[in-house]
């Protein structure tokens, strides 16, 4: 009888990368799609959505120390699954190896596969919501240690009523409910992205049900992983911002987003 192979007994092909993804865990079901289907070998690192809900420099902390505790000597790049959200990965610093992020203002441009499609859907329908599977199935919440610290608990939006009365007294506390208390009030519709691998109509259905819960205009629309599959695989055009060992990363104000920034060495 033969003895067993051992992973160990083989090289990895020349061809295939590794790859550290570190990523917003939104982006769940479509980057284990493309790891799945793809060439490189990708290692996940996965961060929850609720990571926005600190602020940006709290975020951009959260993921440095991401990649910053990769051990070293392993890995070709280091992919971020991030788009700038509101400068929530300015500042973040590239160690030993590249550091790749897509110039996407958000998520939305990542599932959506261009800021130019993004920004054709935005100009059509502004007061627009959109969905995926990622954020339906998704926790949004912190770690124990960052509770009371996001910016809703700021504002008070995680307030019972008698703690907003405590804090603001009973005729301002009414004005803080009514006006903060449904961050959803300047839309109208909800635009839920379609992926092509979704085997049923589940995540739309739920999507559907609550646009018609709020009163709102549904539509669903496809996703495009184009952006996502050229991060994974290595093709990083100008559609991508690819900091070297030692350079951070800094918004651009104007259509690139992103920059990748040395001042700092």
């Amino acid at each position: 009888m033969s003895e067993p192979l051992k992973t160990a007994q083989f090289q990895r092909p020349d061809c295939t990368n590794r790859y550290a993804l570190i990523a917003c865990e939104v982006l769940y079901r479509e980057c284990c799609h493309l790891t799945a289907t793809g060439r490189h070998t990708i290692d996940h690192f996965w961060l929850s959505q609720g990571l926005h809900d600190l602020g940006p420099e709290r975020m951009s902390a959260r993921i440095q120390e991401q990649i910053d505790s990769l051990p070293g000597g392993v890995h070709d790049a280091v992919l971020l699954g991030f788009g700038l959200c509101n400068n929530g990965i300015a500042g973040l610093r590239a160690g030993e190896v590249p550091l790749v992020v897509p110039k996407a203002h958000d998520c939305i441009t990542l599932f959506l596969g261009s800021r130019c499609r993004y920004r054709e859907l935005f100009d059509g329908a502004p007061g627009t919501y959109y969905l995926t599977t990622g954020w339906l199935e998704r926790d949004d919440s912190v770690a124990e240690d960052d509770e009371g610290a996001t910016i809703q608990d700021q504002l008070g939006l995680g307030m019972s009523w008698e703690e907003l009365c405590e804090k603001y007294g009973e005729e301002n506390a009414a004005f803080v409910a009514e006006t903060m208390g449904d961050l959803t009030q300047n839309y109208s519709r909800l635009v839920y992205i379609r992926m092509p691998f979704e085997q049923d109509s589940h995540f739309e259905d739920t999507a559907r049900a609550g646009a018609q819960a709020k009163g709102w205009e549904f539509a669903s629309v496809p996703g495009d992983l184009r952006l996502l599959s050229n991060l994974l695989a290595g093709h990083w055009d100008e559609d991508f911002v690819v900091a070297q060992p030692g350079e951070t990363l800094a918004p651009s104000y104007d259509e690139h987003v992103v920059c990748p920034c040395s001042c700092g060495n």
